[in-house]
Order: C-alpha cells, then structure tokens, then sequence
C-alpha cells in the first residue's frame, strides 16, 4: 500500500536514511513523505503496528523486481526424463537405454524408469523386476534409486536421481 491507502490509526515509521522515527499517526506520516517529496509504503503490513518507510515506490519496485529476477536465475528446474522398457528387452537395448538415462542423470535431470507391460506379460510382472534392478544397479556409481519400483496400473515405475 501507497501513500493514501494507507489507513491504520498508528504506524512505524522509518525515515528516509534508514532511521526509525517511532510510533506515529499516519497523517503524520503521510505529512513527512510530503515535505521529503517521496512515498509513504507499507513494508510489513501484519506487524504491530504496521511498518511503513519513507521512500520514492517507483525505485521500490524496481529494486523488488530485480531482487525477484536475481532469485529465478538461482533456482535449478529439474526435469522428469523418462526411459521407457520392455519386459522382453534385448540386453544392448538395455545398454543404449542406460546410456541414455546416464547422459539425462548427468545434465541433472531425474529419470523415470517405466517397465511397460501389454497383454500376457501383465501375468509375468513380478518375473521381470530385475530389470530395473539391474538398470538401477548398472548406473549405481551416478544414480541412487529415488522411489523403488512399484506398479501403477500396466506399468512398474522407479525413479533414479543423481548421486549427492
């Protein structure tokens, strides 16, 4: 909240250098912005009483927004990647697979392994959980497993991610 928005009783006030100016009416307030020719802004509108500073609002928030953008560029997205089997594979398949799941654990992505199964296959599920296993096993050295392998409908899932 800006200048005349503002409408509690009391405020805190904080000067223009950064000094604090005590408990006073917000009229008063409002006054002192006037004479310096800046704004009066809410900064902690849930405080008792709520703080407001002496400042120009339009470098306020250009100072917020640059502050905003600093802390996105910091943030890491992680991305799902998903490597999807068969439970017949061929072992050089499999090879190329883990391959590629290696190079997506590398750029720091999460890998989701999904076993799929159609058909008569769905009757041999527990039978062919080695093979995430030994996906699991095979990029041991980058990759711890996530969340164990588990069934979601025709399907077993894991998740692997990169080793800290």
């Amino acid at each position: 909240m800006v200048n005349e928005q503002i409408r509690d009783k009391e405020v805190r006030l904080i000067g223009v250098n950064g000094e604090q100016l005590g408990i006073v009416s917000a009229r008063e307030a409002q006054r002192l912005a006037r004479e310096a020719e800046l704004d009066l802004v809410k900064v902690a509108p849930m405080a008792k009483p709520p703080v407001c500073k002496i400042i120009d609002y339009g470098k306020f928030r250009y100072e917020q927004a640059r502050k905003e953008k600093e802390a996105r560029k910091k943030q890491k997205i992680i991305e799902i990647k998903e490597v999807r089997l068969s439970p017949n594979i061929d072992s050089n398949d499999l090879n190329t697979k883990i391959s590629a799941a290696r190079k997506f654990i590398q750029k720091g992505n999460k890998v989701k392994v999904t076993l799929r199964f159609r058909g008569r296959e769905m009757s041999h599920m527990n039978n062919s959980r080695h093979i995430l296993e030994d996906f699991a096993g095979q990029l041991s050295d980058i990759a711890v497993v996530d969340k164990p392998s588990k069934v979601e409908g025709r399907s077993l899932v894991m998740f692997l991610s990169e080793k800290r």
